[in-house]
């Protein structure tokens, strides 16, 4: 490495934040990117290890070392060019992973993990600026044709890989924009819809086709796709969410969270809402579910104005430190405060929602119940409620953000007669082929519920094996 010693010499800087009054005033991005000097002390600490585990930890495989270490050096388009290597999008993995490589960090075995994350943030960011980012077309084509149903980060990454190979590629999406979760999923002080922009312009210039406003077994078959085109990819991702099965879930004011994410993410797009609106102004929101989109309804609730913001989470509160059940170098499940939560919310776990109340066909009050977990005799962790703690909240608005439970089956899937597992996820070899020939399926339709940098990561692993599937031919 450039700095032997540099972990011992330089504390872990973490990149600033927008103060909490100016933030909440508006959608735009909160990070503060560290300044070019204090980044390359950041990539002095990166030890010489080794193992790096952090490149372990990463579902991408990234060469985390080297490119630290560039920075280090001020060799900036090398770093850039050695992060494209493994990464083909790190302007979206910089800003919406959870770093499970900072969580493998052989340095954060008892001191501060290197800050990896911000550094693939900087180095795409400087790469764009110096225009180092350019469209890369391939310079032969094969003559092969490849469908991918979902412009997510599983579809993107197929369509690019592929692309690269000189496959000629089209990606169909059913909303009227390319991105998937990342354009109407994830708000804009997480991910600013221009950086999604930017990256598809590239990928228009590389020769990839995006038909967007097609939803694939509505507006086009399904059938019909398996014959124009000598593979197709399903990369749908997750569309059904968990829903709650309580007295009062058809009270007005009751939605899952990503009808409240999506028309929010379509108003700062100036974009038409064609349902009710949802908005949380003057009004006391509860959300239930303790995950990433739970905190995203938290932070959307705080800049239209809530009164008062209440998370409920039905599991225990995570530990603040690892412990013996998350052994470095796993990725440790500790207690996570958001910048959502930093702007203002009552956080409370082992709370189960008993029924919700209303008045005149709107949502009134949640009444609750507190909860503990203990084994059954058969080992199994079994839910319990607390005797006497039942209570009731005053609520205006109720969002639910408890995960999803697969794709969507109806149309599409059906069609395809394409086969599930018992969770509810399309079924797929080994070479991530489903029981239909020539049929593809990658990402959280395939996985189930996961992070953006496994649905890419996956995305790019199911390229490979198209690519294998249509050159063998």
């Amino acid at each position: 490495m450039g700095k032997v010693t540099g972990f011992k010499e330089y504390k872990r800087m973490a990149p600033g934040k927008r103060p909490v009054e100016e933030r909440v005033k508006d959608y735009k991005e909160i990070t503060i990117s560290l300044p070019g000097d204090m980044l390359k002390e950041q990539g002095a600490r990166c030890m010489d290890c080794g193992t790096p585990f952090c490149n372990w930890g990463c579902p991408l495989g990234n060469l985390i070392p080297d490119f630290n270490h560039m920075v280090y050096k001020d060799q900036w388009e090398r770093a850039y060019k050695r992060l494209s290597l493994t990464n083909p999008f790190p302007e979206f993995t910089g800003r919406i992973c959870p770093a499970p490589c900072e969580g493998s960090c052989t340095l954060g075995v008892n001191r501060d993990p290197v800050t990896i994350e911000q550094m693939e943030y900087s180095i795409i960011e400087r790469a764009y600026k110096e225009g180092w980012v350019k469209p890369e077309p391939p310079k032969v084509r094969t003559g092969k044709k490849v469908a991918v149903i979902g412009s997510g980060p599983s579809g993107l990454g197929v369509a690019v890989r592929l692309n690269s190979y000189g496959h000629i590629v089209t990606v169909f999406e059913k909303d009227d924009e390319v991105g998937g979760l990342m354009r109407y999923g994830i708000p804009d002080f997480k991910l600013e819809k221009r950086v999604v922009e930017r990256r598809v312009a590239v990928m228009k210039e590389e020769g990839i086709n995006f038909i967007t406003g097609c939803e694939i077994g509505r507006d086009k078959a399904a059938s019909e796709l398996l014959k124009e085109f000598d593979a197709v990819v399903l990369a749908g991702g997750c569309a059904l969410p968990r829903d709650l099965k309580v007295e009062g879930r058809e009270l007005k004011g009751f939605h899952f969270a990503m009808e409240y994410l999506t028309q929010q993410n379509r108003r700062n797009a100036s974009k038409p809402v064609t349902v009710d609106e949802i908005d949380a102004k003057d009004k006391v929101v509860i959300v239930i579910g303790g995950g990433d989109t739970g905190s995203d309804c938290i932070g959307t609730a705080r800049r239209q104005g809530a009164k008062e913001v209440i998370q409920y989470e039905i599991m225990p509160k995570p530990p603040v430190e690892r412990n013996d059940t998350m052994p470095w170098p796993e990725y440790p499940m500790t207690l996570k405060t958001s910048t959502s939560h930093e702007e203002g919310c009552v956080r409370e776990w082992l709370v189960n929602t008993k029924k919700v109340e209303g008045y005149k066909g709107v949502v009134k009050a949640l009444h609750g119940v507190r909860v503990y977990w203990e084994k059954d005799d058969s080992g199994r962790m079994v839910m319990k409620e607390v005797e006497g703690s039942e209570f009731v909240q005053k609520a205006d608005l109720i969002l639910l953000a408890m995960g999803f439970l697969g794709p969507k089956k109806e149309g599409m899937l059906e069609e395809l007669k394409v086969n599930f597992d018992g969770r509810g996820n399309v079924v797929t070899d080994e070479n991530y082929m489903t029981n239909v020939k020539g049929l593809f399926a990658t990402g959280d339709m395939k996985t189930g519920q996961s992070l953006v940098v496994r649905a890419l990561s996956e995305g790019l692993k199911t390229a490979e094996a198209v690519d294998k599937y249509l050159m063998s031919r």
